[in-house]
């Protein structure tokens, strides 16, 4: 679908549905859509309050030490693709301190009112030559804050967990994450979650609200089987945890149109996710995404 057209066609979709895309992330339930349409529908995540796009639009594709290919593709394209992506209904962005996004993406929404989008950042709790962890939550939450210009942050994961003690382990972010959810600095809390055994424990753990976890059809960059991980997740979801499905495409591995589609139909029919996120580089890649989730959503 040409471009302007495939625009038009969603603000008339969103517009017939209650106008979605202007619709506060802090609406509730009423806000979410009925019927599954398309990467821009409203869902609810787990028992949050929040409510966000099914797609969420990911910063941070090969990042690391505080840049990512959406950073280094400077402020002026980062913010034509990621208010491309607000302005056909995607209100969710995923960030991380890892990947040096927030400044750009405090820049990409200015102007934007702060209740039409979720915000969604990362903790990195190891430490490197370039980061001194605090060995908490405040510090760097503070940070966030300041860099992104905003009071609040709606969803804050510990950012890739991989060993199943990592309630134990990482407990000082924990409790200070759960001092600013009270505070109301935070809305949420959780982990994104790079071995299967640490998915499990997110999953059953009471202080987990959302979990970012890697699914896809194929297997790739998961840490288990398509079948294995998805019990897991309905495991979780099941306990009242927001899922958001991480790697749908591999990490870039499913690259061909076929793959993609197979791996969005196995993650969507089968209803594993509440949303989902997708690094897209380019305003094309943007509309590529939301046509496929639209298409296996219809069919």
């Amino acid at each position: 679908m040409h471009q302007m057209n495939r625009r038009r066609f969603l603000q008339s979709s969103l517009a017939g549905a209650g106008a979605l895309a202007a619709a506060s992330v802090w609406a509730g339930d009423a806000a979410v859509q009925s019927a599954a349409s398309g990467a821009a529908d409203r869902v609810a995540l787990g028992k949050t309050g929040i409510t966000v796009s099914r797609l969420a639009m990911g910063s941070g594709m090969h990042g690391s030490r505080r840049e990512s290919d959406h950073t280094r593709l400077g402020q002026k394209k980062f913010t034509e693709l990621f208010r491309h992506g607000f302005d056909n209904g995607l209100n969710f962005f995923d960030m991380a301190d890892l990947y040096g996004s927030h400044p750009f993406m405090k820049n990409a929404l200015e102007g934007i009112p702060r209740d039409q989008y979720a915000l969604l950042s990362k903790i990195w709790f190891r430490g490197g030559d370039w980061i001194q962890p605090s060995g908490g939550a405040k510090e760097e939450v503070e940070r966030y804050c300041k860099e992104l210009g905003t009071d609040m942050i709606d969803v804050v994961l510990i950012h890739c967990v991989t060993n199943p003690a990592w309630p134990d382990e990482l407990e000082r972010v924990r409790d200070e994450l759960s001092e600013l959810k009270q505070k109301g600095v935070v809305r949420a809390v959780g982990c994104s979650c790079h071995g299967h055994e640490a998915l499990k424990a997110a999953a059953n753990h009471p202080w987990t609200d959302v979990i970012f976890a890697r699914i896809n059809n194929a297997g790739q960059k998961m840490g288990g089987s398509p079948e294995e991980i998805s019990k897991t997740i309905a495991q979780a979801r099941q306990n009242g945890k927001a899922v958001v499905g991480m790697k749908i495409f591999g990490e870039g591995t499913l690259t061909e149109p076929d793959q993609k589609d197979a791996s969005l139909q196995y993650v969507l029919k089968n209803n594993i996710v509440d949303a989902m996120t997708i690094g897209m580089l380019s305003t094309q890649q943007v509309d590529d995404s939301m046509t496929r989730i639209e298409k296996v959503l219809k069919s």
